[in-house]
């Protein structure tokens, strides 16, 4: 009995830890570009844009294939006191076998933004932040 009860500790601790690293596995990267396996290139989560504005790619890694036809970023600028504040949406088409995919968006002013990414159905999938700074 006291085996039996052991092993089956021993499972559901298992079930959990994998439940729980499922859920976790979309992964948001921010990055300057993307290689041909869906791999992030020089990510960062801090950026330096020109004055006139400057580009990065958003990357999302699916544990699984994303199941829509369109994805959804919220960007929300993140202001001193912590609040976040809207700033638009951007809409990507997608094909439901896909379990990467990359966004080339453009930024035109400095500060802290938080992404969340949603399916076409409104599901969340993923978020993270990134700092943008102004250059010379």
């Amino acid at each position: 009995m006291k085996i039996l009860k052991t092993v089956l500790m021993g499972l559901t601790f298992v079930l959990i830890v994998g439940a729980a690293s499922s859920l976790q596995s979309q992964t948001l990267y921010f990055c300057e570009d993307v290689d041909d396996d869906g791999y992030a290139i020089n990510s960062s989560s801090t950026f330096t844009i020109p004055s006139g504005g400057g580009w990065l790619k958003f990357l999302v890694r699916m544990g699984y294939e994303v199941g829509t036809y369109k994805v959804y970023y919220d960007i929300y600028r993140i202001e001193s006191g912590g609040k976040e504040t809207f700033e638009t949406t951007i809409d990507q088409d997608v094909e439901p076998d896909w379990v990467w995919f990359w966004k080339k968006v453009t930024f035109y002013d400095p500060g802290n933004y938080k992404v969340y990414v949603y399916d076409g159905n409104d599901n969340f999938l993923t978020s993270a932040k990134v700092r943008i700074n102004l250059g010379n």
